[in-house]
């Protein structure tokens, strides 16, 4: 997926690593007709069965809201993956022809959830156009009236969230490496695309933590009620996300009860 208009350097690098996730979603999964070539339409949805999801092998589709373009969907994005939510309408359009590989949403859902990693992929690749359109919105508002939401480039020491305070937003590490603190106690690692802050946005409590960038870094931050809509559409994101979280808890655990015995002896 592109934005229309101009982006910054860092949604470019984002935008090519989404494009990846659709192959890696559908691997090993068979399509379910052959595939299906369109000619130049101004309105797609009339042609695409609503129990499909597409890959676009070849060919870019426009999407327009009250006819002002706002996307382009290109080879390797997936098609029709937001049917069936609130959302507001817009149309599919092609100005030249198109080459479109089927495959029955039922079976891509079920594929995708029976395996870990795939739905991880599921939601970063949810998440990430997500993000993206919001930071398009962002840019558009005047500047009175624009917010932080978005990217945010961090330099190496910089506090991504601090303990004690609410969660409003949820964070996905992008490029970089932070640190997660308790106290001035380090308790774990943030790696390059881990999602965290989600917790705290979950059970509605302040922040536990301390993140610290330890290197220069880039986050993506997601509001709130973006997220929690985003997991109440999909409830099956969000058991794979807390599930995510219990083993990230586990491992909290375990590195307390490590330092708790390094500074009580017995």
């Amino acid at each position: 997926m592109y934005l229309m208009g101009e982006q910054p350097a860092y949604a470019d690098a984002l935008i090519d690593r989404l494009q990846s996730i659709p192959s890696q979603l559908l691997a090993g999964l068979s399509p379910h007709a052959s595939t299906l070539e369109l000619d130049a339409t101004t309105d797609l949805s009339p042609v695409l069965p609503g129990n499909q999801l597409f890959l676009l092998d070849s060919g870019v589709i426009q999407a327009s809201v009250d006819e002002r373009p706002l996307f382009y969907l290109h080879e390797g994005d997936l098609v029709g993956l937001r049917r069936g939510i609130e959302q507001p309408q817009w149309q599919l359009s092609c100005d030249a022809p198109l080459k479109l590989i089927p495959y029955l949403r039922t079976e891509v859902f079920r594929h995708i959830y029976a395996d870990e990693q795939r739905s991880e992929l599921l939601l970063q690749y949810l998440i990430g156009q997500t993000a993206l359109l919001a930071d398009a919105v962002a840019r558009l508002k005047p500047p009175e009236l624009r917010s932080a939401n978005g990217f945010k480039r961090v330099n190496a020491g910089e506090v991504l969230i601090a303990q004690g305070d609410e969660a409003d937003h949820v964070f996905v590490l992008l490029e970089g490496h932070a640190q997660a603190f308790v106290d001035g106690h380090q308790v774990g690692e943030v790696p390059k695309d881990e999602i965290f802050g989600a917790m705290a946005v979950f059970t509605g409590e302040r922040r536990s933590a301390n993140v610290i960038a330890s290197e220069p870094s880039t986050v993506m931050l997601i509001p709130k009620e973006q997220f929690l809509s985003l997991t109440q559409s999909n409830p099956r994101i969000a058991h794979s996300l807390i599930e995510s979280m219990a083993r990230r808890i586990d491992l909290l655990n375990k590195e307390v009860t490590r330092l708790m015995r390094l500074n009580h002896p017995e």
